[in-house]
């Protein structure tokens, strides 16, 4: 449903949503404080617009969607779980949303601005100008979008898997090093190779870790809290 509401904006979100970034006047790049260039996007194959075009509306609609996705994939998994599992996992789902669109929203509006402006004005001559293809764009402005939506669900993860009993708050601390080397390679992976980009993703998912640690000490000291209350 939501992909065939977007269907009805489809102009105004491929102008402003997904062709918004390329320009200079894009509200994010005085917020970060950036000197952007103007991109220019070709079409380099027969269907490269239309995919494009088509791509961004199922894109946007799964996200503005996102809620009922995530609602859904909470009831396939819940008849797996014991009665005992189940408690305190209702909200789940609202807090992956909340995750999810938090992170989506990160990509999108911090890390696509950094990430364009780095290539657009990376030259190795003068001779050589910058056009970017619409279907590489559309693939890159998505894979950061989502990708980062996804990885901003490690809280919820960590909760679920706390819940069931399978990580520790013990485990995330011992692991914590680790974890550190983890989280430099993810920031390397989706930023541009400038340091300054890296630690601007790294640190939110740096927080995040550290969140999830406490998240799995309250759900370890509620399920022990819960076996006392058992055995007595």
């Amino acid at each position: 449903v939501a992909i065939i509401v977007c269907a009805f904006f489809s102009k105004w979100i491929v102008d402003q949503v997904l062709i918004g970034p390329t320009r200079p006047d894009f509200f994010m790049y005085s917020v970060l404080g950036l000197q952007a260039e103007d991109l220019v996007l070709l079409n380099r194959t027969i269907t490269g617009q239309f995919f494009a075009d088509i791509g961004t509306i199922v894109v946007v609609g799964l996200i503005a969607g996102s809620p009922i996705v995530v609602y859904y994939f909470w009831k396939f998994i819940e008849p797996a779980l014991y009665p005992s599992e189940k408690q305190g996992m209702r909200f789940s789902a609202v807090f992956a949303t909340f995750f999810f669109l938090l992170g989506a929203g990160f990509g999108y509006l911090i890390l696509t601005p950094l990430a364009l402006q780095f290539f657009a004005q990376y030259t190795l001559s003068e001779q050589i100008v910058n056009q970017f293809d619409i279907m590489t764009y559309f693939s890159m402005v998505t894979f950061w979008t989502l990708g980062t939506g996804l990885l901003f669900e490690l809280p919820v993860v960590v909760y679920f898997l706390a819940k069931v009993g399978i990580l520790t708050p013990e485990a995330m601390r011992t692991y914590r090093k680790y974890a550190l080397i983890a989280v430099l390679a993810v920031a390397a992976f989706l930023t541009p190779p400038d340091p300054i980009s890296q630690i601007i993703v790294a640190l939110p998912l740096l927080g995040l870790y550290e969140l999830s640690i406490y998240v799995a000490k309250w759900v370890a000291r509620s399920r022990a809290q819960e076996l006392g209350m058992a055995e007595e």
